[in-house]
């Protein structure tokens, strides 16, 4: 068990030159990216530091965090430019706001290694950054913009944990899209036979392998007919002498996995009829349900199931460095074959997996503090033997 450390948290800002023709984001200095950061440091020294961002943020008071710095490690969390709101998201530009974030890192803050720490989405973004910062080969976003990635310079990080991580923002979300939708103008227009929650539907839990496989293939073409009309709309832009113009618009209907309601598919511990953000029933139309709210460039960028980069098991082969990925299992987020098709594609040789019983996501709960001790424990212990920690 990981001896229990004090720490001191210290909040601060990674600031850099704006290249963006636009602004990203609302507020700010327009010629500058701001990123907010927190450096959760233990009075031991270390020359080693954890390095956790997700796309969206928002993860830096998670029971993961704290308890890794409680354990002695020093830990970064640190905020993309796009902390708490997806709608213009690029990866391409979130991993430039993570090279930058690891060079200030080592150049500022003295550490002389990095371990890159993908928690939940922040997974897939760290394969991805890596993989780039190995052998960049990504010039531009998938709808032609910036940033150009092997410009950046990004530096690698020397080792990976991926911790409850899915294997993409666009795969997961089109395994979360409601495939009954038939009309992205009216939602109310639906196939009865593929509606999860209408309970006239004929095809009820537990789900037979064809109602299934008929049901993802429904979700893949779905997230490809959005796809088309992005692509469609964008040309119709460009054509019209308005190459710079957005256009935003609204998906609804991303809540309906058949896992949240059929617990034999994926199966782990979870609780039926429910997920990470609650009812599945009523977050599939909620204004928290993802994917919610987009744009034109960043729904490339980020949900289209054949264009997005960003990909944990597409870049997994090409990881040269140790990499552990954990899993919990009672997580409703990211379950077993997440986990499972991470591990399976990483190419480095030194890899390790563990699952933890009844953990869940966040690991929230009274009843989690031992499921969150475990975790810590293989995450210490995996550092240890490799040099990686105070």
């Amino acid at each position: 068990m990981s001896a229990r450390h004090d720490y001191e948290r210290i909040p601060y800002l990674v600031a850099y030159q704006n290249n963006s023709a636009v602004r990203d984001v609302y507020g700010g200095v327009a010629e500058l990216v701001v990123l907010e950061s927190y450096l959760l440091k233990p009075a031991t020294p270390s020359d080693t530091v954890l390095v956790f961002m997700h796309p969206i943020g928002g993860g830096a008071y998670l029971p993961m965090i704290t308890a890794l710095a409680r354990a002695g490690h020093h830990v970064i969390y640190c905020n993309s430019r796009f902390r708490g709101t997806d709608s213009a998201l690029l990866m391409e530009k979130v991993v430039e706001d993570l090279g930058e974030c690891i060079k200030d890192a080592k150049n500022r803050l003295g550490y002389r290694k990095v371990v890159l720490a993908g928690w939940s989405g922040g997974g897939s973004l760290s394969v991805f950054y890596q993989q780039q910062a190995q052998h960049p080969t990504v010039t531009a976003s998938p709808s032609g913009d910036g940033p150009d990635l092997t410009s950046l310079g990004l530096l690698p990080a020397d080792a990976i944990m991926l911790l409850a991580a899915h294997i993409s923002r666009h795969g997961t979300m089109t395994e979360w899209m409601d495939a009954s939708i038939l009309d992205e103008s009216d939602p109310s227009q639906r196939d009865p036979e593929l509606d999860l929650y209408n309970p006239d539907n004929p095809n009820q839990p537990p789900y037979t392998p064809e109602f299934l496989a008929r049901y993802h293939q429904a979700q893949i073409d779905r997230n490809r007919r959005i796809t088309g009309w992005v692509k469609n709309t964008l040309a119709e832009l460009k054509a019209a002498g308005r190459p710079d113009d957005e256009f935003a618009f609204v998906v609804h209907g991303t809540m309906a996995d058949p896992r949240w309601l059929d617990p034999t598919v994926d199966p782990n511990e979870r609780t039926p009829g429910t997920c990470y953000l609650g009812d599945p029933r009523v977050v599939n139309m909620s204004p928290v349900g993802l994917a919610r709210f987009c744009t034109l460039r960043s729904w490339l960028s980020q949900w289209s199931y054949d264009d997005a980069h960003a990909d944990a098991v597409k870049a997994g082969p090409d990881i040269a460095v140790p990499t552990l990925v954990i899993g919990n299992l009672a997580d409703d987020a990211c379950t077993p074959s997440h986990t499972r098709r991470i591990f399976d594609a990483i190419g480095h040789p030194d890899k390790e997996m563990h699952e933890i019983p009844g953990a869940n996501h966040y690991y929230a709960g009274a009843d989690q503090r031992d499921k969150l001790r475990a975790a810590v424990d293989i995450c210490t212990e995996w550092l240890q033997r490799r040099g990686l920690s105070a």
